[in-house]
Order: structure tokens, then sequence, then C-alpha cells
């Protein structure tokens, strides 16, 4: 008789996260990333075979069910390597240092990421979904399992030589030397070449897929504001518009998803993410404001429902991401037939919504139908168009709301997409601060009230002393955090301080940022690793300018600086600003366009709009200092002259300027006169950036 199979010796099932926990019941001899998976590799002389993934790809499900639930694929893997499975989410240092490893390949980014490793975790080799027999134009996975597993038997020196390589570049690739001066000048030319790679019709960039990148259209929008060109406000507008009432967003449930694989805004990769929707409320804030779109404040505001119902955890604070597959299909939850549709409405309600959303017998995804209202916008180029109005009277919009509940309500009874409800300190951040800016725009107080108990719970139970975590499930922390965490939730305390004006939200920023420039500055670039001084110990500590579908802390850290600077009066952070600037610029040089959020916080520091109030009963003007966009002022409340630096220029006009509510715009070194009317306010703005 053949022996029996030997007990697996998968390790997951002691994690928190969802994503290694789906896959704790694998055949794979799984173990979480650590200093034991390192030193079994090393023990053994086994390479290692680490996969990076989440809990709402697609395409980490799909190779998860082919070859890692696969009983003859796991015995190879079981075999030959040491296997480690990463949760990118929870450990985006080390999915930062191995996708970067990738790119300096040659290959494109993605997930699952799929790397091959030295015993001391030092990179070989990798690639991103591998099928489980060869198609796509890929090879079969368990052939490359094969030959690099042979390759590190039989011809050492050519793995050693690719991994002296790949570290080499690993290790010089964010040093840069010399001086770079960039002014509004140099701004608005890549912005122009920017425009030029915009598709105008559609929107977003030219191609597919298409992903909502909110920093980008933010610089365009801050090209705007700077030149006052209607083009650029015309380019993100109809980006939005078609974000809006395209199928990437969730004409039910509210809320947007990560991409649309189309060039048209109508077929999304179907999971959510924190991330973009906190990234896209802020965008449609700052939109709302030029435009007052009902749409745009529809949108916001549908989406916050979806973040307060189904994204928020019992202590208060956001999930991760709800997953793209229910029952094992991508999009099966959000789909409809036109036949399911008219059994719940009748046939009469049936037809009205159907063709208020697009929906025909034949279907626009699969035979399936992706509810949308891309039909309601002009198919040709935005320039060609007059202004964009609401599209619905007050008669239809009541009428398509009560059809919409009724749909939901049947929804709702599907299986659920799975939610990955842990807490991510900078993903949560980034949702603060959008809730705090949308509540002041669009006067929503309970939207701020929703933010400050989220925050509460990271500076509650996410830190150690002065200290932030990353990631919290379960009553378990991942500690410490990345400068992500920090410079997030330091831009979160920002802009509860400048919304609320409570003291103890500028002072949590402080010591957060004190705590950031002990333990995560890298003295020779002036700017900041992820991991800090005292984390585990990786091949090398992960330090790109670049972003990635967040804004690169380095550059979130710049803007925090900027802040700073005014909301304390203190000078010091002005300067650390600009150091932060002359060191990153460099780097930034050779690829802009890969640092577009470093160049809206630069575009902040050179035109920031200072808005000091003082005098009695201010605040009806701090209310309409609030409602301007956030992306062009800072709000500072003094009581005095002392909360301003000694040079400011607000200091000699407050001297004289009495008991009454005032305001004053200060834009580099020059102020405007008093400003006493709230309706002033935006005027006063708006002339002293010309």
């Amino acid at each position: 008789m053949p022996a029996p199979p030997a007990p697996h010796l998968n390790r997951l099932a002691r994690e928190t996260s969802p994503y290694l926990l789906q896959h704790q019941h694998n055949p794979v001899d799984w173990w979480p990333w650590g200093p034991p998976a390192l030193a079994a590799a090393q023990a053994s002389g086994r390479p290692i075979l680490l996969s990076v993934g989440y809990a709402a790809c697609h395409w980490c499900h799909v190779m998860a069910h082919e070859s890692f639930e696969d009983e003859a694929t796991a015995a190879v893997m079981n075999e030959l390597f040491v296997n480690i499975k990463v949760d990118r989410e929870e450990r985006p240092d080390i999915d930062q240092i191995y996708m970067s490893a990738l790119h300096l390949m040659g290959e494109q980014g993605g997930w699952p990421l799929t790397m091959f490793l030295a015993p001391n975790g030092e990179p070989i080799w990798g690639g991103t979904y591998f099928p489980k027999v060869a198609r796509y134009g890929r090879p079969a996975f368990v052939d490359i399992l094969r030959e690099i597993a042979r390759l590190f038997r039989e011809e050492p020196h050519r793995i050693d030589s690719n991994r002296r390589a790949l570290m080499a570049r690993l290790a010089t690739q964010t040093r840069a030397s010399g001086t770079v001066t960039l002014g509004r000048s140099d701004l608005d030319a890549v912005a122009q070449r920017l425009l030029e790679a915009i598709d105008p019709i559609h929107g977003g960039l030219r191609g597919a897929p298409k992903f909502p990148q909110a920093a980008l259209f933010e610089f365009l929008w801050r090209a705007g504001r700077r030149n006052g060109e209607p083009r650029f406000f015309a380019a993100v507008e109809n980006t939005l518009d078609h974000l809006c009432e395209g199928g990437i967003y969730d004409h039910l449930g509210g809320g947007f998803a990560r991409y649309s694989v189309d060039d048209r805004w109508l077929v999304p990769h179907f999971e959510k993410m924190l991330y973009d929707n906190a990234q896209l409320i802020d965008l449609l804030t700052v939109a709302f404001v030029r435009s007052a779109k009902p749409l745009y404040r529809r949108r916001v505001a549908e989406t916050v429902a979806w973040l307060l119902r189904e994204m928020t955890t019992p202590q208060g604070a956001f999930a991760a991401s709800l997953d793209a597959d229910s029952e094992g299909e991508e999009g099966r939850f959000y789909v409809w037939s036109l036949a399911e549709i008219e059994k719940i409405l009748g046939p009469s309600d049936g037809a009205f919504l159907a063709a208020y959303y697009g929906v025909t017998a034949a279907g626009n995804f699969e035979h399936h139908n992706i509810l949308n209202r891309l039909h309601a916008l002009p198919d040709r180029p935005v320039t060609d168009r007059p202004p964009q109005g609401d599209h619905d009277d007050d008669a239809e919009r009541a009428r398509i709301d009560d059809l919409r509940a009724r749909l939901f309500a049947v929804r709702e009874r599907r299986v659920h997409p799975g939610l990955d409800d842990k807490t991510l300190a900078d993903w949560n951040g980034l949702m603060i601060a959008a809730l705090a800016h949308a509540s002041a725009v669009m006067n929503e107080p309970a939207w701020l009230q929703h933010a400050i108990r989220a925050f509460a719970f990271i500076a509650r139970e996410m830190t150690r002393g002065d200290r932030l975590g990353h990631s919290w499930r379960d009553g378990r922390l991942t500690f410490p955090g990345l400068s992500s965490d920090f410079t997030a939730m330091i831009r979160a305390a920002l802009a509860l301080f400048e919304t609320t004006g409570q003291p103890a939200y500028l002072e949590q920023a402080l010591v957060w940022q004190q705590a950031l420039d002990r333990h995560y500055a890298d003295s020779d670039s002036a700017s900041y690793f992820l991991t800090a001084n005292d984390a585990e110990g990786l091949v090398m500590r992960p330090n790109a300018s670049t972003d990635e579908a967040v804004p690169n802390p380095n550059a979130v850290a710049a803007e925090n600086l900027v802040r700073l600077s005014v909301l304390t009066g203190d000078d010091r952070w002005r300067l650390a600003s600009d150091r932060l600037f002359d060191g990153l610029l460099p780097v930034a040089a050779p690829n802009l366009f890969g640092h577009i959020a470093l160049l809206n916080a630069f575009d902040l520091r050179l035109r920031a709009a200072e808005i000091v109030v003082t005098g009695a009963e201010p605040d009806a003007l701090v209310a309409a200092a609030l409602r301007l966009p956030y992306i062009d002022r800072i709000v500072l409340r003094a009581a005095s002259t002392q909360a301003l630096g000694s040079q400011h220029p607000a200091r000699t006009a407050m001297a004289t300027a009495g008991t009454d509510a005032t305001a004053f715009v200060c834009v580099g070194e020059r102020c405007s006169l008093p400003v006493h009317e709230p309706a002033h306010l935006i005027a006063a703005v708006d002339a002293m950036n010309r």
C-alpha cells in the first residue's frame, strides 16, 4: 500500500487577517511572514515562494482555487519551497519591497504577487498570477515551480547573479543628487501635458482600464485654480460625471468600485476599497464647491451612507474593503436581468427603471445588466458640450428613489460579497479627513461625528504611547505602524482641528509628527522610510517616493508640514517642509507623473490661502472659510497675535482690527484687507490668488 500523504502544516489559522484566514485550509504548508518562516527556509536550504494578495482581490481568488486548493500543486510547493502568504494591506512594507523588485525586472505589477526568494528573503524572480495550466501566454505554475527549484539547485550562480543585481538596484532606486527648482509655471507645464492624456469624451486617462486616480485630477483642478483656465475644470468634471453615472458606481447601494475594465466606466472590477471612496469623497467635495452640481452632493451622501451601513466596524472605525466576488462569481451581487427587475417592480415601474438605468433584455455585461446612467451623458468631446446640469426633475427623482429602495431591499437578501473588516490606520485617516471636509462644505454635522468617533478609536486602541500601529482586528494590533499611518492620521487630526477648532487634535498631530521624525526619518534623503527604525528587519527598509493607489506618505507628510507651520505659528515646520521638497524633487524629476501627490503638496506650499479669523463671534466667518476647498485653504482661529508666527504678515493688521469678527486672507507674504462678511470671503481668496 502507498504511504499516506504527510499531514499539512498550514499555519494561518492563528492569524487575524481575513485574507490569510481565507487560505487556512489550503493543502499548502503556508507560513505567515516572520522570523520563524525565514529561519525555516535557511535551515532547510530551500528557496521561498512568497504569495502576496488581499481579501478583495479577484485574481487572488482564481489562483487560490486553481493552485493553492489543489493537492497535486500544493505537494510540489511543499516539497520544493518554504511557502509564505502575506496580506498586502496588513504588510504593505513587504509588498512594496517585492513589487519594486518585480518592476525592476521589467514586469508589470499586480496581485497576486508571486515572488521567489533566496532563503534570506532576497528576491530572485517573480510575476503575478500564474495559471495552473499554460494559457494567457503564461506558463503553468507547476512548471515554473520546478524550473526555479532546478535553477536554485543546479545553477546557483545564475540565481546569485540575479539576486545581487536586484538588491543593488533596490538600494539605489530612491537616491538622487543635485537640486531641482520648480515654480508655478513648471506645475502648469506638467498639467498641460497631463491634460493631453485625458480622454476628452469619457474622462479619465485615455484607454482601458480606467482608474479613478483622484490625486491626478486634484492636480488638474489645482491647475485651473492657478491659472483660471476652464478646460482644466472641464476635464475633471467630465471625469467625475462619468464616474458618478457609470457602472463603476453602485447606483443602488452607494460607493465606487476600484476601477473600470473598459474605457467608458461601465464595467467595474467590483471590489470596493475604503481608500478609493475616501479620495473620491474629497475630490467630489472640492468640485462641488465650484459647480454646485446636485449629482456630486448626492453621490457623496450616498457613498457616506454606504460607508456607515456596510463599512463601519462595531468600534466605530472603518473596514478595509468589500470583495469583488460572491458565490464564486465576480459581480454576481450587483447585476440584474430585465426579467428580475420587472418581476420585482411590475411591468410599468420595471420599464421605467430599466430605461433610467440602461437595462435591456440582452444585457451589458455577460448577459446581465450593470446599472448605469452613461446614456444620460453626451457622447462627444467635453469641449463641444454645453454645461451639464442635473439630469432629473424632482418628480422623476422621487420616483426613481422609491424604485431604487425596493430593488435594494431585494438585493440585500442576496449573498453579500465578503467584508475585510480589519481597521487600517492609514486608510482610516484618509476617510476621517474626507468626512471632515465634506461635512463642512455640505453642512452635514453627523458626518463629522462619525469622523470623530473613528479617530477616537484609532487614537485609543491603535496606539502605544506616542506611536501608532497599522492594522487592528479582533483585539490584535500590528505594531509598529508605518509612516503612511502617521502621515494619514496627522492629516486627519489637522482636518479635525481646522473643522472643530479643538486644540487636542493639533496637539495629537504634533505628538505623532515628532514620533514620525524620530522613528522614520531618512537623514540621507530628508524623506521618510515606510518602516520604523525598530521594526522587524527586512532585506531593506522600503523608501519608495512614488504614489500608488493612495498618495505616497512623503507627499502627505509634505502637505502636513505646510499646514502645521500655519496652524502652530512655528516656522520650523515650514523649514521642514522645504527640506522635504528639496530632498524629494530631484528624485521625482525624472518621473513627475509618478509623484503627482507631491506636486499637489508643493502647490499648497506655493499658494495656500491662510485664512486667519479673529475677533468676537467668529463662527460665521469660520464656517464660510471651511466651505472653501480644503486643497486651497488653511483656516486658523486666532484669538490674538500670539497664535501667529513672529513673521506672519497678518500680525500688524490684527493689532488694529478691533473686536469685531474679522478675517484676513494671506498668500505668501501678502494679506487682504479685513473681511467682515462671510459672503465676501470667496472673492478675497480669489483676489489674493490672482
